[in-house]
Order: structure tokens, then sequence, then C-alpha cells
């Protein structure tokens, strides 16, 4: 009896060894599952913070409603904002027949036309030095054509050519100064004050904003105001700016949250 005392007495990590060590790999194993949880959770709520018109909701739940309400807020609010675009190697591989055919087409016809079809499938997978090549192509043949000017100046924004881009958009807007109702003129004026020509860039979007309220069109004025020291033009685009975004309807909202939170971010350094 004696002897089956002491072994009812013995704690059960003694009798098995092996017990205390499960438990602690168990223990590593949790930390390591909830460290990346911990980071996940920061990220949406910082991307809530940034740019959720309904921060204060969703930040209550997040904290309350842990796991739910982060996984909930990805799913309800940040995936739907975004575009998850194929991977370039990807779309490659699927269009491939597509680029061919494109090509040949465009070998054999001759036409603008084609050239620019081409043109446009080559940059919709990632392949800016061809696509380039194939509207040089198309503007050989004619050097007004307006799709392949347009298709051109993408792929030079995209490349960061932005004097090359500035001749492009001009010529543009020369044709059609509608063209794509106002991202030409945006384009434009974001290249004017790429290449220091600050002046001729607020100039051209003092006038661009009369006609489209493109949110960055606002916030590249009111940088180039905060910069000349006219901080009251500053601040009137940048409150302008997130008046029209309150204003706009949630999707629209959440799409251009990234140029709120920049203007909040300025009008707290102008003052």
């Amino acid at each position: 009896m004696w002897m089956l005392a002491q072994v009812s007495e013995t704690p059960i990590h003694q009798n098995d060894p092996t017990g205390s060590g499960i438990f602690w790999i168990f223990e590593i194993i949790l930390s390591l599952l909830s460290a990346p949880y911990f980071l996940f959770w920061i990220w949406m709520l910082f991307h809530c913070y940034r740019t959720e018109p309904d921060r204060q909701f969703w930040i209550w739940i997040l904290i309350i409603a842990q796991p739910i309400g982060a996984f909930a807020y990805f799913v309800l609010r940040y995936l739907p904002t975004k575009e998850f675009p194929t991977p370039p190697f990807l779309r490659k591989w699927t269009r491939r027949r597509e680029l061919t055919r494109l090509e040949t087409a465009a070998q054999q016809i001759g036409n603008p036309h084609q050239f620019i079809q081409w043109g446009n499938a080559l940059r919709e997978v990632g392949l800016l030095e061809q696509a380039d090549q194939a509207y040089v192509q198309a503007l050989k043949k004619d050097s007004q054509n307006i799709q392949a000017l347009w298709g051109a100046a993408q792929v030079a924004a995209s490349q960061k050519r932005y004097s090359e881009l500035c001749t492009l958009t001009r010529q543009v807007l020369d044709e059609d100064p509608q063209y794509k109702f106002g991202d030409v003129s945006l384009l434009h004026g974001r290249a004017l004050k790429e290449i220091g020509e600050v002046d001729a860039a607020r100039n051209h979007l003092e006038q661009h904003v009369k006609r489209w309220r493109h949110p960055e069109a606002l916030f590249l004025l009111a940088e180039m105001y905060a910069v000349q020291g006219k901080r009251k033009e500053a601040r009137d685009n940048l409150l302008a700016l997130i008046q029209d975004i309150n204003g706009s309807p949630i999707g629209i909202a959440r799409r251009h949250g990234r140029w709120k939170s920049r203007a909040k971010q300025l009008l707290r350094k102008i003052g």
C-alpha cells in the first residue's frame, strides 16, 4: 500500500519523461503560429487606419473580435479593394498562342492596328521592351495614331522615362484633349513635375482639376503649392481631395484611400 501511495503521489512528468518535452514543443508551435497572426493583425489594423472610411467600427471589430475580426476585415474590406494581377510569367504562358497570332498578323498585314493590338498584349504581360517596339512600328506607319501614342506613353510611364512620356502625352492631348477621360492629362502633369518643369506642371494641373477631379492631381497640386509656400492653396486642395473621397461611393473611397491618407499627412505637415 505504501508503494502504491508513493506511485500515486509521483508527478506525471516524472513517470513520463517525454511528457514535459511534448508540452514544450507544443508551446513552441503555438508561439510560432501566433507570431504570423500578430503580424497579419497589425497589417490589417494599419490598412484599416489608412484607408477605411468606417475605420472606427472596423478598428473596434479588429480589437474585440480576434481572430475572426482580422479575417473578416481581410475578406470583406481588403480583398475587394485590390486587383491581384496574374503574375507576368503566368500571363506570358497562358497568352502565348495569342501573342504568336498577333505577332503573325502584325508582320503579315502590317497595318498600325495590328501592331497596336500586338503591343497592347505585350504590355499586358509585362514585355515592355517588345511592346514599345510594336508601338514604334505602328507610329512609323501613322505618326499621329492616337492609340499607338497612348500605348507608347504607358510603356514610358512604366519605365519612368518621363521626358519621352511628356512628349507622347502632349501629342495625344493635341489630338484629343479629353482622351481617356483625363488619364492622359493627369499623366502629362505628372511627367512635367518629374522632369522639373514645376510651373508648367502647376499650370497644367490647375486646368486639369477644373475638368477632372482626380485625387492624385489635387495632391500633386497641393505638394507644389506647399513647396512654393502657398499654404492656403495647398490646404484648399487637400481639403477638397478629402471631401471628394468622403462624398464618393464606398468602393471608390477605398480605392483612393491612399491619397486621402497622404493628404491628411501633408495637412498635418503644413499646419
